[in-house]
């Protein structure tokens, strides 16, 4: 198991398991430092609008296996526990409550 943090220092947990099922994916293989890199500089988060313990962390790559996508890290906030959920690559930001950058 790894901590990572993320933009605001909470430490978030990538279980091995998580971690297996995520590079099971052949378009996630070779992208494990996006997952770190992604959590701690991300472009933007949002509270996904179906479950509002989960927390969407995009940040865009431009050389990914299948293109131009942003990486999603799906974090799951129970309590005072922060867990790696999922990771994957999309063409958009899904819409949710924005949680970074804070908007004004």
């Amino acid at each position: 198991m790894k901590i990572l943090y993320d933009y605001a220092g909470l430490s978030v947990r990538l279980s091995d398991e998580r971690l297996a099922h995520i590079l099971e994916h052949p378009e996630m293989t070779g992208m494990e430092h996006a997952i770190e890199e992604t959590l701690r500089d991300p472009e933007q988060v949002v509270e996904s609008f179906s479950d509002r313990e989960a927390r969407l962390y995009y940040r865009f790559y431009s050389t990914t296996r299948v293109g131009k996508k942003y990486v999603c890290v799906v974090v799951k906030t129970k309590d005072v526990d922060y867990f790696v959920l999922t990771v994957y690559l999309t063409d958009k930001i899904k819409k949710g409550v924005p949680l970074w950058p804070k908007r004004s």
